[in-house]
This record gives C-alpha cells, sequence and structure tokens, in this order.
C-alpha cells in the first residue's frame, strides 16, 4: 500500500468533485459528520450514505442506502465504518467505479490493496482529508 506525502494527497483531492462518505452520521460529535462538513464547506459535492438515515438528510444533503443508489458519477468513496464492513464498501466503489477510495484514520485492512491491486483506484489508507485540506 502506498504512503502518499501530503502534497500529493492534496493533488489527489484537487481533481475530485463529488465524494460519497459511507457511514456518515447526523450526530454533530461524530468524526462522520465533521468531516462532511468540511468538505461542503471546501467545495464539494457530499453524498451521505448509511442505511440507517436512507431517506433523511444529513447537513442538508439526502442519505442514501448504499453506494449504488447514488445517481451522480462518484469520484472518491470515503469510508467512516469499523474494519469488518470496508471490504464490502471496497468492493462496491470498485462496482461504481470511483476513481478514489478513501479510509479513515485509525482504519486499516490489508485485503484492501488485495482486492485494488487490479484497478485503476488511487487507494489512500489511514488518512483524514478533512485535515489535508486544512493543512
Amino acid at each position: 500500500m502506498i504512503k502518499y506525502k501530503r502534497k500529493d494527497l492534496k493533488r489527489i483531492l484537487s481533481k475530485i468533485k463529488t465524494i460519497a462518505i459511507v457511514g456518515a452520521s447526523p450526530r454533530p460529535d461524530r468524526d462522520s459528520y465533521l468531516v462532511m462538513e468540511a468538505l461542503i464547506n471546501f467545495g464539494y459535492e457530499i453524498f451521505p450514505v448509511n442505511p440507517l438515515f436512507a431517506d433523511t438528510k444529513i447537513l442538508g444533503r439526502p442519505c442514501y442506502p448504499n453506494l449504488k443508489d447514488i445517481k451522480e458519477k462518484i469520484d472518491m468513496v470515503d469510508i467512516f465504518r469499523s474494519k469488518e464492513f470496508i471490504l464490502g464498501h471496497t468492493k462496491e466503489a470498485i462496482e461504481i467505479n470511483a476513481e478514489v477510495l478513501w479510509v479513515q484514520e485509525g482504519l486499516s485492512v490489508p485485503s484492501v490493496a488485495n482486492l485494488t491491486s487490479n484497478v485503476s483506484m488511487v487507494v489512500v489508507i489511514d488518512e483524514c482529508p478533512k485535515k489535508v485540506l486544512e493543512a
């Protein structure tokens, strides 16, 4: 798995327009909420994904039950789920042809590297886009 330098992460984010936040929460004390709010403020089009909150809104955006239900082209999938769910979301990100898979800080799943090795997807593990953009 590639460990990107900060300038490379900023370059990756500069090419992104749409981001799906998998594991989005309506609770302002949750990291997914704080990152989603920051990414909206940075001008990204955000699509929250969480089956528990489907058909509701998070930060004014409709929440989707899964990635496949989003009709827009998703450039980046940002995962805020525990390790046991990351592989499934990675498979779904591949199916929707996301260009970037971003797995949040503190989360690392070696099998993601194996799964994404044959696709042209940038994979960023154990980083936070909010921190990258604010640096």
